[in-house]
């Protein structure tokens, strides 16, 4: 019963270790690299299930189903070996020759693997039970385990140098890799000498350890940031640095749900609008009219600290107060329009606002407070330009 029960244990670790790993994704190279892992740690499932009822059916002396099971045990340790080689060869990033002659070697074994055993469907040649129910090992099972370890070491060289090629944190990943290639081919060994013990189950279990430990965790947390990255620049304006349209629109749809569940405490909205940049554009050149676009933008940020702050429009910006900026929302505004009316007086920019504070009495929805807060941007910018003429 020992030798099932540590195929069931090596399940149960690999699936927590690799739970991320073993979960599909979709998309560029570096999702191909995890597919590619992914269907290796599969290959390793499959083997360690069937292992483990190897050593079930064994133990009860059901010859006819060990017979069966251990065709597909051989099957199943052969094809996680082709499974490692592809892994290792995408890893590496390498389309040389001697790549492609690892990737013909993994397919070559996985064939000779299951040429012998169908030989050994009519002639025992791999392995056979005796009349007394016992397993017997024969000389094919030794030349394809001794064929499966010598491409273990051949990754594993191929691992070490690619990793003499290079630097940082890229040499340690290929040195990890190649360790690992070495303790799946000692293991290999082991098993082939003591064909009763699971060796190369707890191989494989002890090298996609050091695997998600040292490379597999870090690229993960690498992945994940990388993503998080593409999802904040879809979310920003790429000329101010603020928060673009649909970053917009996707807390409009928080604020709502906060208005129909009353969590909302209160908030304000500020509208603001450009004055001028139409005229810039057209007299100075869209580069002047963009560097007013950033400077209106700076002068709003730095005003409303602690709020969100939108690009909505071309020349129109939304911000979201909360928090502090909430509190002090009247004295922030009539330090912002006192900015502007110096602004107006010496010719630098000009920005239109107007301000409206969320009305629970009121207010079914965000949009009535956003007419409001615009409706007096407008009354603003009428205003200022009286003044300015």
């Amino acid at each position: 019963m020992y030798y099932a029960s540590i195929g069931i244990i090596s399940i149960i670790i690999l699936v927590i270790v690799n739970f991320e790993a073993l979960r599909k994704v979709k998309g560029s190279r570096a999702s191909e690299l995890r597919t590619q892992y992914r269907r290796f740690l599969l290959s390793l499932i499959a083997y360690f299930l069937v292992d483990a009822l190897w050593g079930l059916f064994y133990e009860q002396r059901w010859i006819v189903v060990a017979y069966i099971d251990t065709m597909l045990d051989f099957s199943t340790m052969v094809l996680s070996v082709v499974f490692w080689v592809k892994s290792v060869v995408l890893f590496t990033e390498s389309k040389s020759r001697l790549s492609k002659i690892l990737l013909f070697g993994g397919w070559f074994i996985f064939l000779f693997e299951l040429l012998i055993l169908t030989v050994n469907l009519f002639v025992p040649i791999v392995f056979s039970f005796t009349a007394d129910k016992e397993y017997l090992a024969l000389p094919a099972r030794y030349i394809a385990l001794f064929l499966q370890m010598i491409m273990f070491f051949v990754t594993a060289i191929y691992s070490f140098v690619t990793a003499g090629r290079s630097e940082g944190i890229k040499k340690f990943h290929y040195v990890t890799v190649g360790l690992s290639g070495i303790i799946m081919a000692v293991f290999i060994a082991l098993q082939m000498l003591f064909p009763f013990m699971p060796f190369y189950a707890l191989g494989c279990l002890f090298a996609t350890c050091a695997i998600h430990s040292f490379i597999y965790r870090e690229k993960d947390i690498k992945y994940g940031l990388e993503m998080e990255n593409a999802n904040q620049k879809a979310y920003r304006d790429g000329l101010t640095g603020v928060k673009n349209k649909l970053a917009y629109l996707e807390s409009l749809k928080e604020l709502e749900l906060q208005t129909k569940e009353s969590s909302l405490e209160g908030y304000g909205v500020v509208v603001f609008d450009l004055n001028g940049l139409k005229v810039i554009n057209d007299t100075l050149g869209h580069d002047a009219g963009d560097e007013y676009l950033k400077s209106a933008c700076r002068i709003i940020c730095e005003h409303y600290k602690h709020s969100p702050v939108y690009r909505i429009g071309g020349d129109e910006f939304v911000a979201i107060l909360k928090g502090s900026d909430f509190e002090n929302r009247e004295l922030l505004k009539q330090k912002f329009d006192e900015l502007i009316d110096e602004n107006l007086r010496t010719g630098s920019v000009v920005i239109s606002s107007g301000m409206a504070v969320f009305d629970p009495e009121q207010d079914d929805s965000y949009t009535e407070v956003f007419i409001r807060a615009d409706k007096s941007m407008y009354e603003r910018k009428t205003a200022l330009k009286a003044v300015s003429r």
